[in-house]
């Protein structure tokens, strides 16, 4: 069972930036890293539906919500088995609980809701 572990969420002014961090560890990790996963960030509003904001491949691929696209980036650190998101021009509607997930073998769209390993959620909150 792979293990993911976000961090790096804060409360932050409009126009600011931070940088999420989803640690994974256990499963495939111990034997081919994250290399061999598929993996994504999502973000839930409260009184909203989960919703994908960025997905990258195992292959590098990367996969955009029209609503951060210029905004956000994902990243991996196959070294460190850990994924980044780059929050730039943060703007209040990007407030919300941010999840980290991963697919050995991904059967959903890559910003569908699909995956099958999930961490905990770090929390982002952006005042105007």
């Amino acid at each position: 069972q792979v293990k993911l572990a976000e961090s790096g969420g804060d409360s932050v002014e409009a126009g600011g930036s931070l940088r999420l961090v989803c640690s994974a560890s256990g499963g495939t990790i111990n034997m081919f890293g994250i290399s061999a996963l598929d993996m994504a960030w999502f973000r839930q509003a409260p009184g909203n539906e989960l919703e994908g904001v960025a997905a990258i491949t195992r292959d590098g691929t990367t996969t955009y919500a029209d609503s951060v696209k210029g905004r956000m980036t994902i990243s991996m650190n196959y070294n460190l088995n850990t994924l980044y998101l780059q929050l730039d021009s943060l703007q209040p509607e990007d407030t919300g609980m941010y999840y980290c997930a991963a697919d050995p073998a991904r059967r959903t769209p890559p910003l569908g809701p699909g995956y099958r390993n999930w961490g905990q959620g770090t929390q982002v909150t952006v005042s105007s």
